[in-house]
């Protein structure tokens, strides 16, 4: 295979649904989570001080942040690179849409970030988290933080995949995400939150041999 070809393959995006409509809903343009939720994570803010101190809403968001990471994390390590036994042997299938078209066609710049009717219910399901975590009202700027470590999360991959970072800490996180995908993916699963693969030692290491599975 030329390189050519290599580049345009990676790029390619393919049907994944025979409905047109479901085809067209697994598509999003990567501004999506910032026009979506931006709107949100204000409203969010501006009623959480209706209801808690400046200082509060501050710990709040830290603590959402912080709780998206590990979402971000585990979902990656866990979730995405598992293929559970669904009945009807649709574990394969289930696990090739929600990550591992991904692997085979890593650029594809309409399927980097979530469409909503994924993003939506994560999100529904960290309020009732945060609810019943932090009581009726820091559960507001707690999702807050939340959804702003998602959208943060959304737009570095894209750009991990199109961009080309300037900084040595852009070119750091580039790297890793590029080496989950090329070299080992049994590694490297904080897309943003890097750190996290230092805690659980999942980090790339020089002298590491790569691992087998390729999704």
């Amino acid at each position: 295979m030329t390189q050519d070809a290599r580049t345009e393959a990676l790029d390619a995006s393919p049907r994944l649904f025979e409905s047109d409509l479901l085809d067209k809903l697994s598509r999003v343009h990567h501004l999506t989570p910032v026009i979506v939720y931006c709107p949100i994570i204000l409203g969010l803010l501006i009623y959480s001080l209706t209801l808690n101190s400046v200082t509060l809403v501050v710990l709040g968001l830290v603590i959402g942040y912080l709780g998206w990471t590990l979402t971000e994390y585990f979902g990656h390590r866990y979730l995405f690179h598992t293929v559970f036994a669904l009945p009807f042997g649709l574990g394969p299938r289930f696990q090739f849409l929600i990550h591992g078209v991904h692997h085979i066609y890593p650029n594809d710049p309409l399927r980097l970030v979530m469409p909503p009717l994924l993003s939506a219910p994560i999100m529904l399901i960290a309020l009732v988290c945060a609810r019943v975590l932090f009581g009726a009202t820091f559960a507001w700027p707690a999702l807050a933080g939340f959804i702003t470590g998602y959208v943060i999360y959304d737009c570095v991959h894209y750009w991990t995949h199109h961009g080309q970072p300037k900084s040595d800490f852009g070119r750091l996180v580039k790297r890793l995400h590029m080496l989950h995908h090329f070299r080992d993916a049994e590694k490297g699963f904080g897309v943003h939150a890097i750190w996290w693969d230092y805690v659980f030692g999942t980090a790339y290491r020089k002298d590491d041999t790569p691992g087998t599975r390729a999704v």
